[in-house]
């Protein structure tokens, strides 16, 4: 009888001990709840990290102080989005990006944008993707707004820049504080040494545009640069062998133009689709008719009414 009543009361404090795991699971569900509230929309940001779950049975679950942290720092990071997005204008905040893939899509070369050369890095215009993201791409660097910076950051927007050394040359300082600008950085890649047409060059001269590029990124911002656009997006198959010589492994191109005013379409129905890169550039009101704020305001509000997020492209590629 002593070894019944012992079991019966150690079954009392396991079930004592279930009621209290389980009340902290149901506290932080109800945190999460409110964190998304507070996002300033009625469904929870598409993509948004989410509370781990209940731990397995014969597991112990996460402290729920732990959690409850977690969900109020994603709270307040919303929050911190939904202001920016007033303060700049855009019609509503940006959709939160997915988690990326684990494992990088395989990219080829699109079609009708092939050359007779093999084993060269692939061209494309789309990364291949059923995530509904796109990816923001900026070229040149002749226009050297702080703005841009400090909005890209407040708005946690992802991006890439494309950089040419004779516009970026009087000031390599503003491009060293955009690559740190955000906690997961900003990605400087090869827009070559002088904007020239590559096809009417020469390999050598065409080598020379290009590996000159890698140099003065790697010199200037620490690290040879995988990713090369050519100027105006033209190429021959001079121009693919020399940026694989260089060390280049992909070259993106564009399926859509932001401008301050408008949108400028590659695809036949004029709209974005999953894994688009989107081009814009280093311009301001001498160029165009906007800033660079205005002109992510634009391109913002496109992305976003369409229900699509911005993702990093050096996730993916």
């Amino acid at each position: 009888m002593q070894l019944v009543r012992q079991k019966d009361q150690m079954m009392a404090k396991g079930a004592h001990r279930s009621r209290r795991t389980l009340g902290a699971v149901l506290a932080v569900a109800a945190l999460a709840s409110a964190a998304t509230a507070c996002s300033g929309s009625a469904e929870p940001e598409r993509g948004a990290p989410a509370p781990a779950p209940a731990a397995a049975a014969g597991q112990q679950a996460p402290a729920a102080g732990a959690l409850g942290a977690y969900v109020e720092r994603v709270r307040a990071q919303r929050a911190a989005r939904v202001l920016a997005a007033k303060k700049w204008g855009l019609a509503k905040p940006p959709l939160e990006a997915p988690a990326p893939p684990a494992v990088k899509p395989r990219i080829t070369t699109r079609k009708g944008f092939e050359t007779d050369g093999e084993g060269l890095p692939p061209v494309f215009t789309t990364v291949p993707t059923k995530q509904k993201v796109v990816f923001l791409t900026i070229d040149d660097g002749a226009e050297k707004d702080p703005r841009l910076l400090t909005m890209m950051k407040e708005l946690r927007i992802p991006y890439s820049a494309f950089l040419s050394d004779y516009v970026i040359k009087d000031d390599y300082g503003y491009f060293a504080k955009m690559q740190k600008s955000q906690e997961s950085g900003v990605s400087l890649h090869n827009h070559t040494l002088h904007h020239r047409y590559l096809p009417a060059l020469s390999y050598g001269e065409q080598k020379h545009e290009i590996c000159g590029m890698q140099d003065v990124i790697e010199k200037r911002f620490g690290k040879r640069p995988p990713l090369f656009r050519p100027p105006y997006g033209n190429y021959n198959e001079d121009t693919l062998r020399a940026a694989k010589g260089c060390g280049v492994k992909a070259v993106p191109l564009w399926a859509a133009e932001a401008f301050p005013d408008h949108m400028e379409w590659r695809e036949w129905d004029r709209d974005l689709h999953p894994g688009d890169i989107v081009l814009t550039h280093f311009r301001g009101k001498e160029d165009w008719k906007g800033s660079m704020p205005d002109m992510i305001r634009r391109v913002m509000n496109v992305i976003t009414s369409k229900g699509y997020a911005v993702a990093k492209l050096e996730d993916y590629v």
